[in-house]
């Protein structure tokens, strides 16, 4: 994908290849370490017994398990394992998990790469309505997130394809992988009501789905509110957050350094993320995950609508700047 996306003027052709080199070691010590976090506390959850505690438990927990689609979209770029379908593999188990099938989200996703910000082709953006203040609490809070996953794996399962970037070509396939998810999901819940079992319920269905507004914070900042203008650095933010954030999010709050090279793997973003800082002279747009969140509702609630803003500009800039004004018609 850098041959499509990259920017080959802001760092060297030699240093680019260097942190483009992929690693086994480093993509199952990720994966490893984000897996044994998610076991840790589900065993706890598991031994908790209904003590109080147990509710900070079930909510990290979510949050780790929401946090596997940084890990499903790495794979989807083929950049977390230097072996090629250890990515394919563990992406459809993460997929299968998160209930967002691998090959659609793939083609979702390269369509946003290739025309972000543009309404009408992003993978992301493509048949989405512009958010009200009401409606992108709904999407922040994960109800109509989880309403559209679900809903789209029925409709692929019935044989319907709508989403305008999948080629013809790719439609057989997104519709039988839409029919195995689905038949997977049926089975774990025969084999639920078989044994009487609420495992499937109580340490993955029920944290993910209610902790999905923590991903949400990763996921919303990174293009809302931005130009959109073809230019990476107008149309793609990164966050400034924590070590620890950085690491269960898989880097991705380096996404403007992602976008600019998306062949680059995850343990090398920081890295790229300075190479090109220094290429340009200024580090890339950022804001903070709650000054963005601030940023944005203020700036819906008083305009009604993100149409209120011109397309071409920036909007929600900086979380130490005051919030735009509105100029109504």
């Amino acid at each position: 994908m850098d041959e499509v996306f990259a920017r080959r003027d802001l760092i060297s052709a030699d240093r680019l290849k260097a942190l483009s080199a992929k690693s086994d070691r480093q993509g199952f010590a990720q994966l490893g370490g984000h897996a044994a976090a998610i076991l840790v506390t589900g065993v706890t959850l598991h031994l908790s017994g209904g003590h109080w505690w147990a509710i900070p438990v079930f909510l990290v927990h979510g949050t780790l398990i929401n946090f596997l689609y940084a890990g499903q979209h790495e794979m989807s770029h083929f950049t977390v394992f230097a072996t090629r379908r250890y990515n394919e593999l563990f992406g459809r188990i993460l997929g299968f998990i998160l209930i967002y099938p691998r090959d659609f989200d793939q083609i979702q996703h390269f369509a946003h790469h290739r025309f972000t910000q543009d309404p009408d082709r992003d993978g992301e953006l493509a048949g989405r309505p512009p958010y009200t203040f009401g409606s992108y609490l709904l999407w922040l809070s994960g109800i109509s997130y989880w309403t559209s996953r679900v809903t789209r794996i029925l409709r692929f399962s019935r044989g319907i394809v709508r989403e305008p970037y999948i080629p013809d070509n790719r439609k057989a396939g997104v519709i039988r992988e839409g029919r195995l998810h689905l038949a997977g999901y049926l089975v774990i819940l025969a084999l639920s009501l078989a044994f009487q079992s609420w495992a499937a319920l109580l340490y993955w269905l029920a944290p993910m789905l209610v902790t999905k507004i923590t991903q949400q914070l990763q996921n919303t900042i990174e293009h809302l509110g931005l130009s959109h203008t073809t230019n990476i650095f107008e149309n793609t933010r990164s966050t400034r957050t924590n070590l620890l954030v950085r690491r269960m999010a898989w880097n991705m709050p380096y996404h403007t350094a992602h976008h600019a090279f998306p062949g680059v793997p995850f343990f090398r973003l920081h890295e790229l993320d300075q190479a090109i800082a220094a290429g340009r002279g200024v580090p890339a747009r950022s804001m903070s995950y709650l000054g963005f969140q601030r940023r944005v509702l203020a700036a819906l609630w008083r305009s009604g609508s993100e149409t209120a803003f011109p397309a071409d500009q920036v909007w929600i800039d900086d979380d130490r700047t005051p919030v735009p004004e509105v100029k109504h018609a």
